[in-house]
């Protein structure tokens, strides 16, 4: 079978937004992603391209990087990279069965198919080393599973309204769960399209209740 067709079972799930599952999941696997420091990337529009170009640019430089993104074109296996290469798919499928197979013996919560990925990509990148995994969110960012993460250097890309039924549907209450990815005394980047305006506006409130400190980047 491959990786797309053990995963189906877990799609029925469908999106969960709740930590609860996610951190137990964790704990169950001796907290690889405590283990992983990470660039962690939100945003309505340009967080893939963000993650993209970040890891290019630390791999560039001789670090050992992971990367996790959705979602994928062609290949599951697109969405969990170490270095420039994809998890092999026979990799994958085996990492999912274990999933699976500890799931239905209790070890593990019940989860879906985007935080039984997340599982996936933490474990491989605390198993192979990785010097710095850049990571997307999937959606939010507040309650997103990559949001257990150990950020060194957070980024809000730009917001715009996108998955107004569990975000909320003013920009507001959009950035609002976007800037969640906020952590005390870890730099926060913001994209050129925040410089100002209401979801400005709800990040900093954010981040200074996080006490995370704000990068505005350069314009191009």
């Amino acid at each position: 079978m491959t990786p797309a067709e053990l995963l189906a079972p877990l799609a029925a799930r469908g999106v969960n937004l709740d930590l609860g599952a996610m951190r137990e999941a964790l704990r169950a696997s001796g907290d690889p992603h405590l283990a992983v420091p990470c660039v962690h990337v939100a945003g309505t529009n340009g967080k893939g391209s963000v993650t993209a170009i970040v890891h290019e640019a630390l791999v560039a430089q001789g670090y050992r990087v992971g990367r996790y993104t959705s979602p994928h074109l062609h290949r599951v296996a697109e969405r969990v990279v170490i270095d420039r290469a994809p998890l092999d798919d026979d990799a994958l499928c085996d990492e999912i069965l274990r999933v699976r197979d500890e799931r239905a013996r209790g070890v593990l919560p019940p989860l879906s198919l985007f935080e039984s990925l997340t599982l996936i990509a933490w474990r491989a990148f605390a198993r192979a080393g990785v010097d710095l995994a850049v990571m997307e969110v999937g959606v939010g960012g507040r309650l997103d599973a990559t949001n257990l993460c150990a950020p060194v250097v957070t980024a809000i890309t730009r917001i715009a309204f996108d998955h107004t039924a569990w975000l909320g549907n003013t920009l507001a209450a959009i950035a609002g769960e976007k800037a969640g990815i906020c952590k005390p005394d870890v730099p926060c980047v913001l994209g050129p399209a925040l410089r100002e305006g209401e979801a400005r506006d709800a990040i900093d409130r954010i981040a200074d209740a996080a006490r995370a400190p704000r990068i505005d980047a350069a314009l191009p």
